[in-house]
C-alpha cells in the first residue's frame, strides 16, 4: 500500500522506500523489506523474542554504519523494548523482535544486519543455543574453514551434541548447537571455551582459541566468546552490510561440503532458496543439553 511517499508493509509505514541501500545491486529499502517478508517464516523461529543488536546504515551500505544494542528515539513501536540488568548491576533498555512487523520496523530504521542473543527474553539466563564462529586468517581458503567446521561437528558429536552450520555471508562459518534451556551462561561459556582450547591444543597449527589478530596467521580462530551473556551472533537469514548484498544462510552439512564460499547466498537468491527444504528442520525434534556429564567430559567443570 502506498501513501504519501510511504509504503505500508506488515502494518509498518516504510518511509523513503526507494532509497538505495546497496548501490551496486540497486537494492532499495523496499527491496530489503521484501527480503524479510520472503524469509520471515524461516527466520522468526530463530529471532523471535531474542534481544537484538542492529547494524544500521542510514545512507546505505557504502556509507557510515553503526552498531546499536540499546533502545533509542525514533524506533517504531513494532521493535519492542526490554529493560534488563547488565553485568555491572545497572539497568539498560534493549531491543527485541516479536514478529514480521518487528523485522520491517528494523528495516524502516535502515537496519542491514540483525544480531541476536543466544537466549530468549522469558529465560534470559538460560541459552537455547551455542554458536562457534570459525573466523579464518585472510590467507586461508574457504576449504580450510569448511574442513574446520566438519572437525568441530565431530568434536561436538563426541560430547553427544548435534550441530548445524550457517554460512555467515562473510568469510566464516557458524557451527550452531541448539539446546534445551537448562544450563546457564557460565556453563555455556565454560563448555565453549574448553572445546576451543582443546582443539587448539591438539592442532595448534590450525586452530586458535584467542581473539588476537597477530596470532592468527595461517590459523582459524574458534570464537567461543559468542556464548556468554550479552554476546550476539548474526541471525539466520539476516542481510549483511557487505558488498554484493550477501545473506547469512542456514545450510545442511551435505550442502556445506559442496559450497565454495561463505558469501555464496545473496538477497537475489532467496526466492528460490525458500522453495527448497528447510535445512535446519530436523533441529525441531532435538532434545539435548549441557548436562554435568557433558561439561565434565569436555573438561569444563561445573561452574
Amino acid at each position: 500500500m502506498q501513501k504519501k511517499g510511504r509504503t505500508l508493509l506488515a502494518g509498518v509505514a516504510l518511509s523513503s522506500p526507494d532509497k538505495i541501500l546497496f548501490d551496486a545491486q540497486g537494492l532499495t529499502k523496499a527491496d530489503i523489506a521484501a527480503h524479510y517478508m520472503r524469509v520471515a517464516e524461516r527466520m522468526l523461529p530463530w529471532t523471535r523474542k531474542r534481544l537484538v543488536s542492529l547494524v544500521r546504515c542510514p545512507e546505505g551500505r557504502s556509507r557510515e554504519c553503526f552498531f546499536q544494542k540499546h533502545g533509542g528515539k525514533g524506533f517504531p513501536a513494532e521493535v519492542k523494548r526490554r529493560e534488563i540488568v547488565e553485568k555491572n548491576g545497572g539497568k539498560a533498555e534493549y531491543l527485541y523482535i516479536d514478529d514480521l512487523a518487528g523485522l520491517i520496523a528494523g528495516v524502516q530504521m535502515n537496519t542491514l544486519e540483525f544480531h541476536v542473543w543466544g537466549s530468549r527474553i522469558d529465560r534470559l539466563e538460560k541459552p537455547d543455543r551455542l554458536v562457534f564462529d570459525l573466523d579464518p586468517d585472510e590467507a586461508l581458503e574457504f576449504a580450510d574453514v569448511r574442513r574446520a567446521a566438519f572437525d568441530l561437528r565431530e568434536r561436538l558429536s563426541a560430547y553427544g551434541l548435534k550441530s548445524v552450520p550457517l554460512v555467515t555471508g562473510g568469510k566464516g562459518v557458524h557451527v550452531v548447537v541448539p539446546l534445551a534451556r537448562r544450563a546457564e551462561w557460565p556453563q555455556a561459556k565454560a563448555f565453549a571455551r574448553s572445546v576451543a582450547r582443546t582443539m587448539e591444543a591438539e592442532e595448534p597449527e590450525r586452530f586458535l582459541a584467542q581473539a588476537a589478530k597477530a596470532k592468527r596467521k595461517g590459523r582459524i580462530f574458534i570464537d567461543w566468546l559468542r556464548n556468554e551473556r550479552g554476546a550476539t551472533a548474526i541471525a539466520p537469514y539476516s542481510t549483511r552490510a557487505r558488498p554484493g548484498a550477501p545473506v547469512a544462510v542456514p545450510v545442511s552439512w551435505a550442502e556445506l561440503s559442496e559450497l565454495a564460499a561463505a558469501d555464496t547466498f545473496h538477497v537475489a537468491d532467496m526466492e528460490a532458496r525458500m522453495q527448497a527444504p528447510e535445512p535446519w528442520a530436523e533441529t525441531a525434534g532435538w532434545r539435548q543439553s549441557l548436562t554435568r556429564k557433558v561439561l565434565a567430559t569436555a573438561g569444563a567443570g561445573d561452574e
